[in-house]
């Protein structure tokens, strides 16, 4: 799988409405040529791949560094394409409380089928990203894609407060890599953000499916009270395996604070276990069910079954019309209406068969690379 990524600094405040107004249309016109050439399916590939989506923020306009990037493009694209269902693409959530109302807008859509669906896999890529994978950013964006043919892509983003940066996931259904399609292994096709993090504890990478395994068979035969005993030894910092005189030291990294709060603990350990447990994702997707019990679960399981415990940053490493911000110059406006034009009149050739534009901008496309 593929891995890119990008590390953002967080902006603040807006888009200014003469430049929000100039990337709805140009982003238009750009996702109706590439419907109209290779398909929806192409274009939601696109979406997902986080340098090409980084692209698209900067040839629209935004600084190619600013985590406003995400929120303006989603936003912006989700406005032009939902108000135009002819092209075929439907696009929910948002920033903030505009992400959590998410699922009621999938049910609220008429061209959606199978409306279960996406609204699951909206919620567990959203689960993942916040919980499984934990590595300092707290989702505060999430957008998902759906289009006719059952294709779909999400894109969510992360902000840690302490560094004011941010991380954006990417995910596409034809690259989603899990082999019971529930996501739970090496799920994405990019994660953007320029450094690593130290001590991220990674619950879905490729080497940790046994770890998965091994924690759904102890919930599903120990009892709570036994799961609160391992962890309260734990928290001493050392404990007897299998009623012998060994001791396990913990290891150097502390990926698990060293208090929990036992009584909560015991209360979603004891809903975990009224329900039936088959998949990984079914207790990612529990209520309550969030970063310290599923650090909780990781913990056990590595003392109990000696599990590989991946830390792992899943996470590897943009200029056309100038930035908001004057980075790297400031917005040529008048070069950015002209583009604007310029590709609604190829897609209004291109309807009568005129395929001239659309080869000019296959040459300056292979001349850019």
């Amino acid at each position: 799988m593929e891995r890119n990524i990008v590390e953002l600094p967080l902006h603040y405040g807006v888009a200014p409405k003469y430049l929000f107004e100039r990337q709805k249309k140009i982003l238009f016109e750009i996702g109706k040529i590439i419907i109209f050439e290779f398909g929806t399916e192409e274009f939601l590939k696109r979406l997902s791949n986080p340098i090409y989506f980084q692209a698209l923020g900067c040839i629209s306009g935004f600084d190619w560094h600013s985590s406003g990037v995400t929120t303006t493009v989603c936003h912006a694209l989700k406005d032009v394409f939902n108000k135009n269902p002819e092209y075929g693409v439907f696009i929910f959530g948002g920033k903030g409380k505009n992400g959590l109302l998410t699922p009621k807008e999938i049910e609220n859509n008429k061209f959606i089928e199978k409306k279960e669906n996406y609204i699951l896999i909206s919620k567990l890529t959203s689960k993942i990203d916040n919980n499984c994978i934990q590595d300092g950013y707290r989702l505060y964006h999430h957008t998902i894609f759906i289009d006719r043919n059952g294709n779909w892509a999400v894109i969510q983003q992360g902000m840690n407060t302490n560094t004011r940066y941010a991380r954006r996931y990417h995910w596409f259904n034809k690259t989603t890599n899990s082999k019971d399609k529930k996501f739970i292994i090496d799920p994405h096709s990019g994660i953007i953000s320029m450094k690593k993090e130290k001590n991220v504890l990674n619950l879905v990478d490729k080497n940790c499916e046994k770890l998965q395994n091994n924690i759904i068979e102890f919930l599903n035969l120990e009892n709570p009270d036994k799961l609160i005993k391992e962890i309260k030894s734990i928290q001493n910092e050392s404990l007897s395996i299998f009623n012998t005189d060994k001791k396990l030291i913990l290891p150097s990294h502390h990926y698990v604070e060293s208090k929990f709060d036992i009584e909560r603990l015991y209360k979603n350990f004891c809903k975990l276990k009224e329900k039936e447990i088959n998949s990984f994702s079914d207790i990612i997707l529990t209520e309550n069910i969030g970063i310290k019990t599923l650090r909780a679960l990781c913990l056990i399981s590595e003392v109990i079954y000696g599990d590989f415990v991946s830390f792992n940053d899943p996470a590897k490493f943009s200029f056309a019309f100038g930035g908001k911000d004057g980075h790297p110059y400031p917005l040529d406006i008048k070069n950015y209406d002209r583009t604007i034009s310029f590709l609604k009149e190829i897609i209004e050739k291109a309807k009568i068969k005129d395929k001239d534009k659309f080869e000019t901008l296959k040459k300056l496309n292979y001349l850019c690379k």
